[in-house]
């Protein structure tokens, strides 16, 4: 899977949503169990691996981040995946916001 377009069918739009609406604990979790539902070390275990470690990176939790980086770039080099960044996380997110199940304010409290 290489390419934003493939990469944005691999990642659960709630993530990416999540993600750009600032609830980067969310996009974490709902990535993490995306990625576990994938063989370890697959194509798509390691490009959600990346993502993982750059979310993590990006709340500040730069070690364990940098693991996760280590791990699944070590195994998209051997499978000759590309390396997604945040970008492709942002283009993942629908298009069309105000989903339902989200209250359209991205299911935030007032």
């Amino acid at each position: 899977m290489d390419g934003p377009a493939a990469w944005a069918a691999l990642v659960p739009p709630q993530a990416a949503l999540a993600f750009v609406e600032g609830d980067e604990r969310l996009a974490l979790t709902l990535l993490s169990r995306a990625r576990d539902a994938r063989p370890p070390e697959s194509l798509a275990w390691a490009q959600l691996e990346r993502l993982c470690g750059l979310v993590l990176i990006h709340i500040l939790r730069e070690v364990e981040g940098t693991f996760a980086l280590e791990r699944a770039d070590a195994c998209l080099d051997r499978l000759g995946g590309a390396r997604p960044d945040l970008g492709w996380l942002e283009a993942a997110a629908p298009e069309d916001r105000d989903r339902p199940g989200r209250g359209g304010d991205g299911g935030r409290m007032p």
